[in-house]
């Protein structure tokens, strides 16, 4: 079954994903900042889950999704949407809580989480790189008549996306800033996979993915990723504007490392604050 919150005890961490992300809750974890162990890392280029692995010392093992599965309580995503399923699948097995940092990548999961559920699974999603999302939650106590995510990144942010590639849509020559996606938040995660999860996570705590509406801008004038919420409903109107320094890898803010970190710590001891 799974672990839910483990006050009182260490926390055996398997982490698949050591890019940007998972590096820096390696770190975290290496530093005891979080009362968890780091037990097993999974990430398709060894050498990079080695040093993702060394950040906490000896006895870490580098393995596949499975094999750091055997030798965790808690499983933190830190890869891309597409290793969302294989993370679940391997959660469901063994019993495992999960967190998942690529939110956008459960979208179209939902037969592949009521499983991992039905198994005892904890599904966790942190609140990745927007404010609010407590106050959406409970709003939805009530009725939520609108969400709408207006993002706004710099150029290099938006390089690799598929929606762009496919399109043939340069943005790394822009002198002003262009409107590049208006739609669902569903559709913004499957044309930005590595781009939009907060469309997602937004998506999750209001009104799902198919009235979320969000609009994507390449800006050449800024520097940090910044997100716009307007949500509206009988309760009132909730706005939050974030500015995020990108993380070490362009496309994801360094916030939504430090609220996956803010997440563990939660469900080791540490005072849960909001909703």
């Amino acid at each position: 079954m799974g672990t839910g919150t483990v006050v009182g005890r260490t926390l055996r961490v398997g982490l698949v994903g050591a890019g940007a992300m998972g590096s820096i809750i390696a770190r975290a974890v290496g530093r005891g900042e979080v009362r968890a162990a780091l037990t097993g890392v999974a990430d398709l280029e060894p050498e990079r889950a080695r040093a993702a692995a060394a950040e906490s010392g000896a006895g870490v093992i580098v393995g596949t999704i499975p094999e750091v599965a055997e030798v965790a309580d808690l499983l933190v995503e830190a890869a891309g949407a597409g290793v969302v399923r294989p993370v679940l699948e391997a959660a469901a097995r063994r019993g495992r809580d999960v967190v998942i940092l690529s939110v956008g990548g459960l979208l179209d999961l939902g037969d592949t989480i009521a499983e991992a559920m039905d198994a005892g699974v904890h599904v966790y999603c942190p609140s990745g790189a927007i404010a609010g999302l407590d106050a959406v939650k409970a709003a939805g106590g009530g009725e939520i008549r609108t969400a709408r995510l207006t993002t706004r990144k710099p150029p290099a942010g938006l390089a690799g996306a598929p929606y762009l590639d496919e399109r043939g849509i340069d943005v790394s020559a822009l002198e002003t800033p262009v409107t590049v996606f208006e739609g669902t938040a569903r559709e913004a995660c499957r044309a930005f996979p590595a781009n939009i999860n907060v469309s997602a996570a937004l998506s999750l705590a209001g009104i799902g993915a198919d009235r979320t509406e969000v609009r994507l801008i390449a800006d050449p004038t800024i520097q940090r990723n910044i997100h716009e919420i307007e949500v509206t409903g009988d309760f009132g109107v909730i706005r939050t504007v974030t500015e995020n320094v990108p993380s070490e890898n362009p496309r994801t803010s360094r916030l939504a490392a430090l609220s996956a970190i803010a997440l563990l710590k939660g469900l080791t001891g540490s005072p849960r604050v909001g909703t």
